[in-house]
């Protein structure tokens, strides 16, 4: 069996680059490593070459394609961005159609299945990955590719209620049923699509198997994962080698308190509602002001897309109008960074912050939120809030769980968390590291080549993981050598996973680009 995996983008990585990759793609490239693999995608280059460029990475082939301009307005931009992105996380107001970015979208799909069957074996296992991407199985099974094919959806699906308001999007959710297993990040998002299945497309289902004309797929909630173990040692190595970034946070500082975010600058991550919030908690808590500042760190992307050079512009004055209003000359409560750092300093920035504030609109897993929790000091942790439309809120139910869209509810769990025992930080902190220690990225890669290879059955291999280890050690300096770093204690550390990364164009820090 070989394996080929599909992305919207695929980056050919350069000889040094495991020390930089991320999590994600450092588990399809271990995946691929084993089975003999294939790296089909989009090369990130708009030009007029259109031919595939294929090139070695010990057991890897990476086979990339260039896309047009207009290809690249059409499908990327276009209905990509334009029109799926919003309606799947239920921004119906910014939704945008235009017949041609849908023909276009079809279009590049067909072509990538045109360049792709070319390449297939026989015994080729697919994996497709995302919205881009969605009617691609079904433009190979018109060429007779018979193969297995599964497709991963990273982002929410919404309600059929919602998707219908899509022109062609009945047309567009039928083509799903061209794959063998349709892996969604929770059991809502299941839901949501096995109902828009029956009844959009009059498909058959009990609940996980759907059946449309002569096929059967499964649908399964695999929630994704991130390397636990590798980014706890980037956050306790970040400690000890003090890098730029970090030390000179920490000198402005001082022993104020941190609060800090990390997002793309989109606006299903409620960028602009986060800072609302924070202004809200200073001004029902005037006695926090001067001992506590929020770090926003948000790099820009997709900003040919009006709507994000809008809320470019909407950020940076909601923050100058809450700092004007609240600041003194010796502290800035807000400090936003249009700017991406490296895995260290955000693992850095993350162990040195009190409180992580994870407030999307609606997002699909939002791997900060794990990320977050893998960067704490096991004996003196910081607090995680998180919104409830977050995928990551199935899974981690021991952090401060808020409405994004009630800025009150947002600003008293920032004075909870701030405010809350050390005894009572470290049995959350236990807690969610469990769960994100057993369903780490290893996990949800082979759980999913599992059920899409048949080498266990789909409703076994996406079962969750089984109850969390024990949880981890607070006492051996060998686990965690950083030591304290909140005058509290010495740094412990947990133990068991894998890898991650900094921020990137999916809002999840994942190396397959949106």
């Amino acid at each position: 069996m070989r394996l080929v995996v599909v992305s919207n983008r695929v980056t050919i990585p350069d000889r040094h680059e495991k020390a930089t990759a991320g999590g994600l793609a450092v588990a399809l490239r271990e995946a691929l490593e084993k089975h003999g693999g294939l790296w089909f995608g989009w090369s990130g280059v708009v030009g007029a070459a259109r031919q595939v460029r294929e090139m070695q990475r010990g057991n890897v082939t990476y086979a990339v394609t260039d896309l047009s301009e207009a290809e690249r307005e059409s499908y990327y931009l276009g209905f990509s961005n334009r029109a799926l992105w919003p309606i799947m996380h239920y921004r119906l107001g910014l939704t945008e159609f235009q017949r041609d970015d849908y023909m276009g979208y079809l279009g590049v799909n067909r072509r990538f299945a045109r360049e792709l069957s070319a390449m297939l074996r026989p015994d080729d296992v697919i994996w497709i990955h995302d919205y881009h991407l969605i009617p691609l199985a079904a433009e190979l099974r018109r060429r007779g590719v018979t193969n297995r094919i599964g497709y991963f959806h990273h982002i929410p699906w919404p309600s059929a209620d919602t998707l219908t308001a899509l022109p062609f999007s009945a047309t567009l959710v039928r083509t799903l049923a061209a794959y063998d297993l349709v892996g969604m990040q929770t059991a809502p998002d299941v839901r949501n699509l096995v109902d828009c299945l029956v009844t959009m497309c009059g498909a058959v289902s009990d609940g996980r198997r759907v059946r449309l004309g002569v096929r059967e797929t499964a649908v399964q909630a695999f929630p994704i994962g991130i390397d636990v173990e590798a980014f706890r040692r980037l956050a306790s190595a970040s400690v000890r080698q003090a890098a730029t970034p970090l030390r000179a946070t920490r000198e402005s500082l001082g022993e104020r308190k941190l609060v800090i975010g990390v997002d793309r600058l989109d606006y299903s991550k409620g960028i602009v509602q986060r800072l609302e919030a924070f202004g809200q908690f200073l001004r029902s808590h005037p006695d926090e002001r001067g001992r506590v500042g929020l770090l926003q760190i948000a790099p820009p992307s997709r900003s040919a897309v009006p709507e994000y050079a809008e809320l470019d512009r909407m950020s940076d004055e909601v923050a100058g109008r809450l700092n004007a209003q609240l600041g003194e000359f010796d502290w800035t409560p807000i400090r936003v960074v249009k700017k991406a750092y490296s895995r260290t300093a955000l693992a850095g920035f993350y162990r040195r912050a009190q409180v992580g504030l994870v407030t999307p609109m609606r997002d699909g897993m939002n791997l900060v939120a794990k990320e977050y929790v893998a960067a704490q000091n096991p004996a003196d942790p910081g607090v995680l809030v998180l919104s409830r439309f977050a995928g990551a809120a199935q899974q981690l139910s021991e952090a401060l769980i808020v409405n994004p869209y009630d800025t009150h509810e947002v600003a008293e769990a920032i004075r909870t968390a701030l405010a809350m025992p050390k005894s009572e930080r470290i049995r959350r902190f236990e807690l969610l590291y469990g769960a994100i220690e057993n369903s780490g990225i290893h996990w949800w890669t082979q759980r999913y080549l599992d059920a899409l290879t048949g080498s266990r059955a789909p409703d076994e291999a996406a079962e969750l993981p089984p109850k969390a280890k024990a949880p981890p050690k607070r006492g051996s300096r060998k686990t965690d050598p950083a030591g304290p770093e909140r005058g509290e204690g010495t740094g412990r550390a947990p133990g068991g996973a894998r890898k991650r990364s900094a921020a990137s164009d999916d809002g999840s820090h994942l190396t397959l680009v949106r």
